[in-house]
């Protein structure tokens, strides 16, 4: 069997407010191949978009990957890696009750099926420039 393609990408969201308008921004790299991806939300939350920048990149693969996801965001790693098998035990709850995001979560939980996916976490504004660039289209993306 062939060896799924290996991609790297970052993502990103932000927020004016939160709740308010909000952007994510999202790069997928493959070898030398780059495509930016981006969207925004008039009235959402930076936790949100940062699931949505997550959600918006994997469904951009057309095939079964092997996957670096980079975020800035302690929420989304936590969430995917550590958190997420007991709210699915739970029903989708958490053990103090709702769970905040239930819809995006789900929708990200469909996504990473059919990856090989290694969460990594990089500090926000610490002059990575993949990170920088994925903060840059998040903000450019956020209606006015």
């Amino acid at each position: 069997m062939a060896e799924k393609p290996k991609v790297t990408i970052y993502t990103d969201g932000a927020c004016q407010g939160n709740p308010g308008p909000g952007g994510w921004g999202a790069l997928i790299r493959h070898g030398s191949h780059e495509k930016e991806l981006s969207g925004g939300a008039k009235n959402t939350t930076n936790n949100r978009m940062e699931l949505q920048a997550a959600i918006e990149a994997l469904r951009a693969l057309k095939e079964p990957c092997q996957v670096t996801l980079y975020t800035d965001s302690e929420y989304l790693k936590k969430g995917i890696t550590e958190w997420l098998p007991n709210w699915k035990q739970r029903n989708w709850k958490r053990k103090g009750g709702a769970l905040a995001n239930v819809d995006l979560w789900r929708a990200l939980d469909e996504e990473i099926g059919s990856h090989e996916i290694h969460w990594r976490w990089v500090r926000g504004h610490a002059g990575n420039s993949f990170n920088e660039r994925v903060d840059r289209l998040a903000r450019r993306a956020i209606p006015e």
